[in-house]
């Protein structure tokens, strides 16, 4: 086996709960991150699970902002 298959095989295998993994998304998210907790994620998490949160996360985040405005303006012309 090719050293990056060997790679990919372990990095698949890294185990980290379903909260460590939003969290670290979330952070991502924010811009905010201490160096020492990112390299702590980055041997522990898995990326398809970091993969699949963060599609979750920014999808969820554009329904939010899709709610918003679709908030704002109709408030916005119920009060004109």
């Amino acid at each position: 086996m090719s050293e990056a298959g060997k790679d990919m095989k372990d990095a698949v295998r890294r185990k980290a709960s379903l909260g460590q993994t939003i969290s670290a998304v979330a952070w991502s998210f924010f811009g905010v991150r201490r160096g020492k907790d990112h390299e702590s994620d980055m041997a522990r998490l898995n990326p398809v699970h970091v993969i699949i949160a963060g599609v979750l996360g920014a999808a969820l985040f554009v329904l939010v902002l899709v709610l918003l405005v679709r908030w704002v303006i109709s408030s916005g012309v119920a009060g004109a």
